[in-house]
């Protein structure tokens, strides 16, 4: 499975970005797991266990290699899926959870809307009662739902939404601060009920969202903090022509906006040309649609685990659609991408264990793999 080549990409900003070819030898796919269903994302809570999020509405656990029979959570009578985009989407554990029991999960109900709720977890199982609904989204469309769930270094919990689907963004939604579709969410889940941090950087602002941290999305499917950093890295999906990696460094203070359905990657999309970039933060990878690259970015990781030397400090991500494993690395400011796998298959989502290795899974086939060394 081990490739290298050297492929074009694009400059964004005033970053080189460059891919090469490497001769060096790349990791491997070791199964960890087999025999689940669409998975869609990959959680650790601080233990040897691995949680796999699978689409239709369960939540299963895998140890050493076992997928335990029992459903760690099951939201089947409550989880709409019958779009290819809509289900359970994101699971995420707090810092606490090993004393609280209490976690995270986004899902799309019956309805087709969208739901963050936390649920109470009692040993090896959750009952699905102790759920308590958070945060509501209608969605106009069953697809660009966003999905991704994770805590930042400073406690908060971060939710991605998409525009609420239809090409091109129709409602305006990206650009808009009245919405949360297509943005980007920073919520207090520390107490009992969902709360707004008090910097946020629209609370107080006439017509805008207070919860809002980021917005200019298309579908940011995953994104993830570097641990050693802070540093967020977002990758969204886009319309027809680009895929992009977006950047918020750790120091930021938020209200970044990310340019969808102005510019798609670093081209203008709306209008197709002469678009006004002032005041977007660019992206700082894009890839063309094509054989060569795909068309669906699935956003990873910093790796920061201690079993493949060679890819520490790396950005990895995939295409959903090509199957293909990059990893990007920045040297003086320049964005450099490097071939490290093609895997063959439809790449949903990645995970890290509480040890910081990496893992991919195969949405088809129901398989989780381990990036290990050759």
């Amino acid at each position: 499975m081990k490739r290298s080549a050297c492929v074009p990409v694009f400059v964004t900003l005033l970053l080189s970005l460059i891919a090469c070819a490497s001769s060096q030898a790349g990791p491997q796919l070791t199964e960890v797991a087999r025999g689940l269903s669409q998975p869609v994302a990959i959680a650790h809570a601080g233990d040897d266990r691995l949680f796999v999020v699978e689409r239709a509405g369960t939540v299963r656990v895998v140890v050493e290699g076992e997928v335990r029979p029992e459903p760690f959570l099951d939201l089947r009578d409550r989880v709409g899926s019958r779009g290819g985009e809509q289900g359970l989407l994101g699971l995420a554990f707090p810092p606490g959870f090993a004393a609280s029991g209490r976690y995270y999960v986004y899902y799309t109900d019956l309805a087709g809307g969208s739901v963050l709720s936390r649920f109470t977890a009692t040993g090896d199982g959750t009952d699905p009662a102790s759920e308590r609904v958070l945060l509501r989204q209608p969605q106009p469309a069953s697809n660009h739902n966003g999905g991704q769930l994770a805590f930042g270094p400073d406690g908060y919990l971060y939710l991605g939404l998409g525009d609420g689907g239809g090409g091109g963004d129709p409602r305006g939604a990206g650009q808009s601060l009245s919405t949360w579709l297509g943005k980007l969410l920073r919520l207090d889940v520390s107490g009992d009920d969902l709360a707004v941090p008090a910097d946020n950087p629209f609370v107080g602002r006439e017509g805008a969202l207070p919860e809002i941290w980021a917005y200019g999305f298309r579908n940011p499917w995953r994104f993830s903090f570097d641990p050693a950093t802070g540093d967020l890295f977002i990758a969204d999906v886009g319309q027809n022509a680009f895929e992009e990696v977006n950047l918020q460094p750790a120091a930021s203070r938020g209200g970044e906006n990310y340019g969808w359905n102005v510019m798609e990657g670093a081209a203008c999309f709306s209008p197709r040309e002469g678009c006004d970039a002032d005041g977007l933060t660019l992206p700082i990878v894009t890839y063309p649609h094509g054989p060569e690259w795909g068309r669906s970015i699935t956003g990873g990781y910093v790796y920061r685990g201690s079993a493949l030397p060679e890819l520490q400090g790396a950005y990895v991500f995939a295409d959903f659609v090509s199957g293909k494993v990059w990893r990007a690395d920045a040297t003086d400011g320049a964005w450099q991408v490097t071939l490290l796998l093609d895997t063959g298959f439809n790449v949903s989502t990645f995970g890290v264990d509480a040890a910081g290795e990496l893992y991919l899974a195969d949405y088809a086939s129901g398989r989780v793999y381990r990036l290990a060394a050759d």
